[in-house]
């Protein structure tokens, strides 16, 4: 689902599809008559008129698939998860507690999906494309979705008590501030792609011939360079990575010295610093690259392994 939300934002897909009917909405046009239907409402967005006027059905046909395929990956998540959940609940195989999770995590989805179409409408009235605000909400919303659903399942796989150990606070305590920060780091992910800010200074490790570039206070008022300012926001999402970067490192030397984690809590510091070092990588390729769309997917979905590393250690500790 992140993956093919990542096509559809990279290839502006996402303003194809100008509806929002969860039940009819489920099959595409079938006929002529209805793909031109359809394309006749999308010439009425501004992203038809300021940006895509010279396309034909067949270009419209071309960004309407990934838009589709996207509301409909998520229609399929919604009933892979109530099917099962009705039928484990009609036979009693779940504790109340768990249903209570269960049934956040249902309100997550739900959640999700509202926010996906309050992202899209934001792009349907004046601007040509989605408030980057609302994509930020979109993206952490999707974050919070993933991240409470694989906490369930680590506790599902994993009893509580497998693993005896004296639980460093100093470990806790780094693995809090690690989550913090990747969750801020999709948010500012999420204000570069939707500003567009990865098109430019598209060099490393400087931006441009500077280490901090002048722009970076360039708006008025200050508070605004933090998330309008394309110069800033990139500078920013340098920035928290090298933080990350930073922290990561030190829980992997930390490991060495510590005798007292057990071999598989080394192992997960271990994933995450693997984790971590392809996403950086990623990263550095699709600035140079100027957001080539393979390495911006593969980048996208690098936060989401980033994030379960944390997850999964953090439920190690």
């Amino acid at each position: 689902m992140v993956i093919v939300g990542g096509i559809t934002r990279l290839t502006g897909s996402g303003l194809s599809i100008t509806e929002w009917n969860l039940v009819s909405g489920t099959l595409p046009p079938l006929s002529s008559e209805e793909w031109t239907k359809t394309f006749e409402k999308y010439k009425q967005t501004p992203q038809f008129l300021k940006t895509n006027s010279n396309y034909g059905i067949n270009e419209f046909k071309a960004i309407f698939w990934w838009e589709y395929i996207h509301r409909l990956l998520g229609r399929v998540i919604g009933l892979t998860f109530m099917f099962p959940f009705l039928y484990f609940a009609f036979t009693n195989k779940l504790s109340r507690a768990l249903t209570r999770k269960l049934l956040l995590l249902f309100g997550i989805g739900a959640l999700q999906g509202f926010l996906g179409w309050y992202m899209v409408q934001s792009g349907l009235t004046n601007l040509p494309s989605v408030s980057h605000y609302r994509l930020a909400i979109h993206l952490i919303s999707a974050s919070i979705l993933f991240a409470y659903s694989f906490h369930l399942a680590l506790g599902l796989l994993y009893p509580p008590l497998e693993e005896k150990n004296s639980k460093p606070s100093k470990f806790r305590r780094h693995i809090r501030i690690l989550l913090l920060l990747t969750f801020s780091q999709i948010i500012y992910g999420a204000f570069v792609a939707g500003l567009h800010a990865g098109k430019i200074y598209n060099t490393f490790p400087k931006m441009g011939a500077n280490w901090v570039p002048p722009e970076i206070i360039s708006l008025h008022p200050l508070s605004k360079n933090f998330t309008e300012n394309i110069v800033t926001v990139q500078f920013l999402h340098r920035c928290i990575a090298l933080l990350i970067g930073l922290l990561v490192l030190s829980l992997e030397f930390a490991a060495f010295e510590n005798s007292k984690l057990t071999p598989k809590q080394k192992q997960a510091i271990h994933i995450l610093t693997t984790i971590f070092l392809i996403q950086i990588s990623l990263g550095i390729l699709t600035l140079l690259t100027s957001v080539s769309i393979p390495f911006a997917i593969c980048h996208q979905a690098g936060s989401f392994f980033l994030l379960s590393g944390a997850l999964y250690l953090t439920h190690r500790l």
